[in-house]
Formats: structure tokens, C-alpha cells, sequence
């Protein structure tokens, strides 16, 4: 259960992009926000939300934020993050358009200045990206006017005789017959790019001494206009620290606090930052910064994987930093560079990646906090001073199909994932959930006695008296002791806060209030198993479900049952297909398709 209350108390106010995950750490929607905080808790107050948005809340088990410096650097993160990784819960339009960029064909003797979209050409100068395509042809226009670089295309400029009216109205210089020569052409084409690279002081100075002359003279409408000139140049002169034109490398930014650390990964390609992770890896007893950092590269970069950039940059040196890039090197075949001192967008991809790990170690030192607070409250609610260690068990099934149990463990930093399990029950009565608990406890306690691994300190059963009962009966026939175990009863109408809680072998009923801390934790672990239980369980019947209805029809083998799968998107929907529909598959004829649709609809 995601602690929504918590997490936001420790959430920034900074501009920033925030991704929202479900249990299983898939990706569900990226968002931006010029307030994180705001922005984020929004989605868990009272007010109404669509439908849509309640899935949504649903589902998250975590969110995860990345602290940028403006709300346009937000803006282009995001649409970077979601066209790489694109989630579910975010709208991807299919005339889906890049950001604008200002191009200057540099590279030819009169160059032609014009706004740009999608694929980017490998000579003259790129600037940008901007997030305001409306901002940039104003801009234009008005560099257009003050400079007069042509923007007309190629074509045209090559076949002029004469000036076209551009030149009439004192917006080109008409380079195209002869009228300005190179050197001064040049000239505006430096003017030009001062101002888009951001040195443009005297040319804003002098717009801002005329705006102060109009305004003097009541000439407010003058004025106006060479406000509103300002405001496009600025717009222009934004730069982002989220693009570059030519970067691809990877940022790690390595972070500790109290006991816990942190790795931030950007790995920017093409210039774009196509994902940013936070790593918390376990610490050794005598682990440093640059030590941890020094066996991250190692594990991570010393493989074959193809995407290795050729930079990597850090905010801390690690040891052995020549020997470690030689091995890199070596193994990719060129060259390699871990480097610490970097400036322009490569300082900027650093501060981004170094802020996120403030952000994210914060709310991950916060979570261990409140989880180690409803710790203690349920140690003291249930007299059980050393617990640490707690599993819990669930089953779950379609009215005794595909019947799944499953295992959640915790320890004392909160949910232990990879040690999660679930155990498909077989060889019972459909419907007995008594002899499926009593097979997965079984199962679960029989191998960790063979396999000597630790036990748990408290047994939490989702379910009453008999359940319980079954996992008393298991732990005395494995000679099993030292075990506390709890039953969580859900109440008459289902609802969380009125389960009946049941502790130990005598089923001593306990009273915890619903803002208990302890137990909220109960709740946390029995959602976590529920939730666990239902997934592994849905795999299953789905999975079976299309075993027994496929392939018992005569004339469907495996290439073809994929091909209708894949046309179709599941037995439900080959099953409301018409005989027409099913010969559009691919392999599937008349007969078959008769033979299917009569399959699922017996006369």
C-alpha cells in the first residue's frame, strides 16, 4: 500500500518530473509539475477525478522524481521520458511532433535561417530544443527584421534574377543577386548567433533604451512591441540543460545518508536523457563513496552491452579510476573516459542527476523511517520485542481454478521482493482454501528447514481460525517453534480497519484502533500478499484458459493459435468474432473459421 501521506510530506516544492510505478515496478505514467509537491498530492486528495485517474491512484506502489532547475527543462524531460519509455497511462498522440529547433545552414556561403522539426541534419547549427514553436517564428520574425538573414529555401534562392519582396520591405538583404557581399553577410550570421547562443547584450540594451524612450514620449504601443521583442529574444536564449546536440553519456551521481546510499543514473544519447534511475545498493561494512561507485561501474559497464557510451561522468572520483577505465576500454574496443570536472550541459546533466538523488535518498530515508515506526508500534501491540523478520501468506483463486498461494516477506527496511513467492497449488479439492494454505506452508517451511534458510519471526495468515489452524498444524508437524502467529479476519462488509485480529494458539482477539500504526503495517503486508496472490493467480488461469480452449480445436497448432492471439488480443475476443473476422488472420481459412466460430457458439 503506497503511503501517499508520508511521501509527500517529504516532497520538494521544485519544478521536476515524477514517474509512478506499480508493485511490480512497472512504469505506469510520467508526469511534469513546476511544483512537485502540489502537483503530486493532487492526485490523492478529495476532489473529483476521472475514471481514469482513480485506476491510476490504484495502482501506485511507488513514484520516483527528478528535480530539474525550470519548468520548460520539466516539460522537456518528460516528453523525452515518455517517448522512450511510453507508459500506459500517458497519451501518446500519433502526429506526436518533435520540439522546434532554430537551424542555420552554416556551412554554406549565404545561410539560410529557419525553424526545424524532427529529423535533425548533420551539418550547419542546430539551436534548441524550445518548447514554444509560437515563440520561436516570432523570434525569427524579428531577427528576420533586425538582421535579415534569407529564409527562403534553396530552390528559390538559387534561380533569383531580382529581389523578391522581402527585400522591398526590408527584411533581406538580397543576397541571392549580388546586393550584400560575403563578409558582411557573415557579419549578420554572427549577430544572428550571439543572439541564440544567449550574447546578445548589446542588442537587447539597445531594445530596452528605445522601449524607455517610447514610454517617456506616451508612445505605449512602440513600447509594447519592443517589450514583446525582448521577451521572444529571451524565450530564445533559454537554454536547456535536458538537450545537447552531440552528448551521449552517462551521469552517476552517488549520495549518502545515515546508513543508506544512493546511485543516480542519467544516460543521455543523441543529447537526449532517455532514462534516469535511482540504484540503492546494500553496503559492506567498511564502504566509501568512491569504493561503491568504483564496483557500480565495474558491474555495469564492464559487459557487452551495445549501448555503452564512450563518457561517463561522476560527482565522486572512484577508486582506481585509470585501471578501471583501461578494463572498459579494453572490453568495448575504443576509447573510454570516466571524467568528475565537466562544464556547459555536461555540469548541468551532473546537477540534475545529483538533485534527483537528494530527492530520491530523502523520500527512501523517510519510507525506512515510518516503516520502522509501525515496526515498533506492532512489536508493542503484540508483546513480540524482536520481530523482524515477518511473511505472509494469502490464496487466491476463480471459484477453484487456477488456485495460486502466495508468500510476502519483510524485514526491517520493509519489503523484501526478490524474496517473494508463489506456489501453484495442486492435487485439492476445487474451492478447499484450508488444504491450499496447508500446501504452500508446507512447501515453503519443508524447504526452508532442507535448505537451512532463516524462518520468520511472525506468521501473518490472511484469514481466521481455520486458517490459522492450518499453519499451527504445519509448524508442529515440522517441529517448528518460535513462530508468533496472526490471523487477519476481514470484517462483515470487507471494509480495511474492521478486520478482527487473531494472535497466537489460543486465537487471543486483539483490538488495534484504524489509525493504529501497527496496524496499518498488518494491512500493508496482507495488500501486499493479496495483491501478489491475484497476480501470480490471474497468470495462471489465463495462461490455462487458453491452453484448454485453443488447443483442443482440431486444426489450430501453436503458430496459428499465436497469429489469432495476436490479430485478436485474447480468447475473449476470438471468441466474439464472426467467421469473417477470423479469416482475416493470417493461415486461417474458411473452414478453419467455421470450425473455430462453432467451437465457441455449439447450436
Amino acid at each position: 500500500m503506497f503511503d501517499a501521506e508520508r511521501f509527500l510530506a517529504g516532497l520538494t516544492n521544485q519544478p521536476g518530473v515524477y514517474m509512478m510505478y506499480d508493485s511490480s515496478q512497472k512504469l505506469l505514467y510520467i508526469g511534469k509539475a513546476k511544483n512537485l509537491r502540489k502537483r503530486v498530492s493532487s492526485y490523492f486528495n478529495a476532489s473529483p477525478k476521472p475514471l481514469k485517474t482513480m485506476a491510476l491512484v490504484r495502482r501506485i506502489a511507488d513514484i520516483q522524481v527528478s528535480v530539474v532547475s525550470s519548468e520548460t527543462e520539466s516539460l522537456l524531460l518528460e516528453q523525452s521520458l515518455i517517448k522512450t519509455h511510453r507508459p500506459p497511462y500517458n497519451i501518446l498522440l500519433r502526429d506526436d511532433k518533435s520540439f522546434p529547433f532554430i537551424y542555420l545552414s552554416s556551412h554554406k556561403t549565404f545561410p539560410r535561417l529557419q525553424m526545424l522539426r524532427g529529423k535533425r541534419p548533420k551539418l550547419g547549427k542546430l539551436f534548441g530544443p524550445y518548447t514554444s514553436g509560437l515563440a520561436v517564428r516570432d523570434s525569427l520574425n524579428y531577427l528576420q527584421k533586425a538582421l535579415q538573414l534569407r529564409q527562403c529555401d534553396d530552390t528559390f534562392f538559387s534561380n533569383r534574377s531580382r529581389p523578391c519582396l522581402q527585400y522591398q520591405i526590408k527584411r533581406c538583404k538580397a543576397p541571392c543577386v549580388g546586393f550584400i557581399s560575403e563578409a558582411e553577410y557573415k557579419q549578420d550570421v554572427d549577430a544572428t548567433v550571439a543572439v541564440l547562443e544567449g550574447r546578445s547584450e548589446r542588442l537587447t540594451s539597445a531594445l530596452a533604451k528605445e522601449m524607455e524612450e517610447h514610454a517617456a514620449n506616451f508612445q505605449y504601443e512602440e513600447a509594447a512591441v519592443c517589450r514583446d521583442r525582448i521577451s521572444a529574444i529571451r524565450h530564445i536564449q533559454e537554454r536547456q540543460g535536458v538537450f545537447n546536440r552531440d552528448g551521449s553519456v552517462d551521469v552517476l551521481a552517488v549520495l549518502y545518508r545515515a546508513g543508506l546510499a544512493i546511485i543516480q543514473q542519467l544516460e543521455v544519447r543523441g543529447g537526449r536523457i532517455v532514462a534516469n534511475q535511482s540504484w540503492f545498493p546494500k553496503l559492506g561494512l567498511e564502504e566509501t563513496p568512491e569504493s561503491l561507485l568504483e564496483q557500480f561501474i565495474a558491474h555495469y559497464y564492464l559487459n557487452d552491452r551495445p549501448d555503452r557510451p564512450a563518457e561517463l561522468i561522476v560527482n565522486t572520483e572512484p577508486t582506481n579510476t585509470a585501471t578501471l577505465s583501461a578494463a572498459i576500454a579494453e572490453s568495448m574496443s575504443r576509447r573510454f573516459s570516466i571524467t568528475t570536472k565537466v562544464r556547459g550541459d555536461r555540469a548541468k546533466w551532473l546537477e540534475l542527476a545529483g538533485r534527483s538523488a537528494e530527492e530520491n535518498i530523502g523520500q527512501r530515508l523517510a519510507s525506512k523511517r515510518v516503516f520502522y515506526g509501525k515496526l515498533m508500534a506492532l512489536r508493542e501491540a503484540i508483546a513480540q520485542p524482536s520481530i523482524d523478520h515477518i511473511e505472509c501468506f494469502d490464496i487466491s483463486h476463480s471459484s477453484g481454478e487456477a488456485t495460486v498461494a502466495s508468500c510476502v516477506v519483510f524485514d526491517e527496511n520493509g519489503a523484501d521482493k526478490k524474496s517473494y513467492r508463489a506456489y501453484n497449488v495442486k492435487d485439492i479439492t476445487a474451492g478447499d482454501d484450508y488444504a491450499a494454505m496447508r500446501q504452500a506452508l508446507t512447501r515453503r517451511y519443508q524447504s526452508a528447514i532442507e535448505k537451512q534458510r532463516a524462518l520468520p519471526d511472525l506468521l501473518i495468515i490472511d484469514g481466521g481460525k481455520g486458517q490459522m489452524k492450518q499453519a499451527i498444524e504445519v509448524l508442529d508437524e515440522l517441529a517448528i517453534s518460535g513462530v508468533c502467529i496472526l490471523g487477519v479476519a476481514k470484517g462483515p462488509t470487507r471494509k480495511a480497519g474492521l478486520e478482527t485480529l487473531y494472535l497466537g494458539r489460543d486465537f487471543a482477539e486483539i483490538n488495534l484502533m484504524p489509525h493504529d500504526p501497527a496496524l496499518h503495517l498488518i494491512q500493508q503486508v496482507r495488500d501486499e500478499a493479496h495483491n501478489h496472490a491475484i497476480k501470480n493467480h490471474r497468470k495462471r488461469r489465463d495462461k490455462k484458459r487458453v491452453v484448454s480452449v485453443l488447443d483442443s480445436i482440431e486444426g489450430i497448432g501453436p503458430a496459428k493459435k499465436q497469429a489469432l492471439l495476436r490479430h485478436f488480443g485474447g480468447v475473449a475476443q476470438i471468441e466474439r468474432a464472426s467467421q469473417q473476422d477470423l479469416t482475416r488472420v493470417g493461415g486461417v481459412s474458411q473452414k478453419l473459421a467455421d470450425k473455430i466460430y462453432k467451437h465457441f457458439h455449439p447450436e
